[in-house]
């Protein structure tokens, strides 16, 4: 039981990183830093997009209009947080 926690502590944890690399990507495309025409930024640029969107997209919708600011993969980082911190102090005590 003790592999399956570590296992989605894991998860959570490269998920994470997905998340905030996909925030640093909006910004430096926003910003016109990446060239948005080179195959290999759209190949990354897709794929944190893929990955990410079916989380943030529901947060998005709940979230009022704070004009250009989107706060939600906050949330979602905050979610992943309390998920990990949850996973490691009280699931795995009463595993033990």
């Amino acid at each position: 039981m003790i592999a399956l926690i570590q296992t989605l502590v894991l998860a959570l944890d490269i998920y994470w990183w997905i998340i905030i690399g996909a925030a640093i990507f909006s910004w430096l495309y926003a910003f016109n830093v990446v060239n948005s025409r080179n195959q290999l930024v759209g190949a990354i640029g897709n794929f944190l997009f893929r990955a990410t969107e079916p989380v943030l997209a529901p947060i998005r919708r709940v979230l009022p209009d704070l004009g250009g600011i989107d706060i939600s993969p906050i949330i979602v980082l905050l979610i992943i947080f309390f998920l990990r911190q949850f996973l490691l102090t009280t699931v795995v005590q009463l595993v033990l």
